[in-house]
């Protein structure tokens, strides 16, 4: 097996698990468990930009520029629902 399919089958892995992992949490925790992964979507982001530092091939620029991009939509939205969740707790002016 090469370097390039194990690769392969460990993103294919991680999208199936993923997903059975956010479809088991139930709607009222999944508010506080966006916000409290903001910093995984970090790591993500960080390491998207690390793909993209050492890319050789096609394959790498792709996989780092959607690493960016996805990890990117990630945090910033993980913020916004953060700052809508705690913008419901703020006492009334």
């Amino acid at each position: 097996m090469t370097a390039d399919m194990l690769i392969f089958f460990i993103f294919v892995l991680s999208i199936f698990l993923g997903f059975e992992l956010i479809s088991k949490v139930p709607s009222m925790l999944h508010t506080p468990l966006m916000s409290g992964t903001n910093a995984i979507h970090g790591i993500i982001l960080l390491g998207g930009m690390l793909v993209l530092a050492a890319a050789d091939g096609f394959i790498q620029h792709v996989a780092g520029f959607l690493a960016v991009v996805l990890g990117s939509a990630n945090v910033f939205g993980g913020f916004m629902v953060t700052d809508r969740m705690l913008q419901m707790f703020k006492g009334k002016k």
